[in-house]
């Protein structure tokens, strides 16, 4: 194997490329950058109700919403957090007060809520999460399903400091 010494030419051509590169912000340095938040979706706030009270259910159920619910930057999942959900379901409008309700999560920040099956409004079968408890930034979320058959939908939050 043979080694052949760099010339005084490509030595200046290489520290050359190395200070323009710096010099257009290409360089760096390496950093955490933690868990980021999630950002509220277009349509997330559509027949939003504050204060929809804490169920155990929303109707008749046979749809399972389920979802988690972390800190921003370290990724902490985060207990006793409210989430309200609605939908439009075989049971009603996503606007009928029927159709909202609101969970808590659990010790590792886990939610669920069983619910009426959705079903598609505006062409699409889609479910609306809210976390508006003050803590945290305001977060609403509108995730569509793959298939409007489908029996559950996941919807997970990061959430920023107020």
């Amino acid at each position: 194997m043979t080694f052949d010494h760099p010339n005084r030419r490509t030595v200046l051509a290489g520290a050359g490329a190395m200070i323009l590169t710096a010099a257009n912000g290409l360089i760096v340095p390496a950093r955490a950058q933690g868990v980021a938040p999630t950002p509220s979706m277009r349509g997330g706030a559509n027949n939003y109700r504050p204060g929809a009270p804490i169920v155990e259910s929303i109707g008749g159920g046979g749809f399972l919403m389920t979802g988690t619910v972390r800190r921003a930057g370290d990724g902490a999942p985060l207990p006793n957090q409210r989430i309200q959900i609605w939908a439009h379901t075989t049971e009603g409008h996503e606007r009928d007060p029927q159709s909202h309700g609101a969970t808590l999560t659990d010790a590792n920040g886990q939610f669920q809520m069983d619910m009426p099956q959705i079903v598609p409004a505006f062409g699409q079968a889609h479910g609306h999460l809210a976390y508006d408890s003050g803590d945290f930034q305001t977060v609403f979320l509108r995730p569509v399903m793959a298939s409007a058959r489908d029996t559950s939908l996941q919807a997970d939050f990061v959430l920023q400091p107020a």
